[in-house]
């Protein structure tokens, strides 16, 4: 669809790719660089995201649901693709027509693949799911892991080709717990590795990859580290890159008097002659109506409050302090404009979420515009 608005997402497949390269240089040569494309690539598309990734060192993807790894496939995508939620009978159907590689933690979903290969006439990969201590998915036990093992031995079109697990604190100042389960999951993953030494473990998400590279085995998987620099609390991955830029337009400059107001409720009232910009972007768009007198803005290089209550499909800011501000202004929402900047981080702090929200926070009708600043 033709995009009139120039309200948009400039997403940095050149930062992308650095971030990339960064993590595969932090990875040890033996072990296979993956990149999580969920939720659509962290909001960033995924189909050009793996691309990216693909090309600049990840040997491996992996997205939530089915649907996403479809996505991938349609768009001619080949490398291998782990789901790494559950499925039902339809969703394993979908895994095995297009070749995903499925979690598996219950016999349930062992069965439901073995069928569905049955009825296509092809082989299911499954990796085998350890709950280590998150708390979600997982097999927690060796009994509990022998009974899914089981299965799979007895269904001859399933083949289990890796066994994984999630740190829960791996981000956090304090990583003890990090070690407590690792071993945990090498009381099940040692004798299973021993006894197939072709399937890959993997345990280690972005925060663990830079912080505890010991535990990479044989792949290690990149999330939030390919779109930001998460700021880890030891300070690693300093030298990640963010990707995305949101950025709105100018519609309307006026000038209103002290004691006036703007927005609905007159939830801010002018105490000197305001010069207040209207800006092609609400609620609609993904931008939360608490920002309202919350966030800031930038144009001409320089920081405009939002000023009012943000409505469904416009917002207002304070312009009064910015030289030439008119209508027609590119407005940054997130990211860098001249010296300035609103990092991912800083968003989510105005939002109440983390960055991972605030990056998912632009909605469908924002349209994601692709630049390369490395020319790669």
């Amino acid at each position: 669809m033709t995009q009139y608005r120039r309200t948009r997402l400039e997403i940095d497949l050149g930062a992308i790719a650095h971030n990339v390269r960064c993590l595969r240089a932090r990875t040890p040569e033996t072990a296979k660089l993956l990149a999580v494309v969920k939720a659509d690539a962290y909001g960033h598309g995924a189909v050009e995201v793996s691309r990216t990734a693909l090309k600049n060192g990840a040997e491996f993807l992996a997205v939530a649901i089915p649907e996403e790894g479809v996505k991938l496939r349609q768009a001619g995508i080949s490398a291998p693709i782990l789901v790494l939620g559950g499925v039902n009978e339809v969703g394993a159907e979908g895994d095995v027509q297009f070749d995903l590689t499925q979690t598996v933690y219950d016999v349930r979903t062992v069965l439901n693949l073995q069928r569905a290969a049955e009825r296509l006439g092809k082989t299911a990969c499954a990796h085998l799911k350890i709950d280590t201590g998150m708390g979600r998915i997982g097999v927690r036990t060796e009994a509990e892991a022998r009974e899914v093992l089981d299965a799979v031995a007895a269904s001859p079109r399933v083949a289990l080709t890796g066994a994984f697990t999630h740190f829960a604190t791996a981000d956090e100042e304090n990583i003890e717990f990090e070690y407590e389960q690792h071993e945990r999951f090498m009381r099940v993953a040692g004798p299973l590795k021993a006894a197939h030494p072709e399937i890959l473990l993997h345990c280690l998400n972005s925060a663990a990859m830079l912080r505890t590279p010991q535990f990479a085995h044989d792949m290690v998987r990149a999330g939030i580290a390919l779109y930001e620099n998460p700021r880890f609390p030891d300070g690693s991955g300093a030298e990640l890159r963010e990707a995305m830029r949101w950025i709105a337009e100018a519609a309307h400059v006026k000038t209103i008097e002290p004691g006036e107001t703007v927005g609905y409720g007159r939830a801010f009232t002018a105490q000197r002659a305001t010069r207040v910009m209207t800006i092609e972007v609400g609620y609609a768009d993904g931008y939360p109506r608490r920002l309202g007198n919350a966030a800031y803005a930038l144009v001409r290089g320089q920081r405009a409050p939002v000023i009012g209550r943000v409505c469904m499909d416009q917002a207002m800011l304070d312009v009064t302090d910015v030289p030439g501000a008119q209508p027609g202004d590119e407005v940054v929402l997130m990211g860098a404009q001249g010296a300035q900047k609103i990092s991912v981080r800083q968003m989510a702090e105005w939002m109440g979420v983390i960055d991972y929200e605030a990056m998912l926070a632009p909605a469908a009708r924002v349209e994601k515009v692709y630049i390369n600043t490395q020319g790669e």
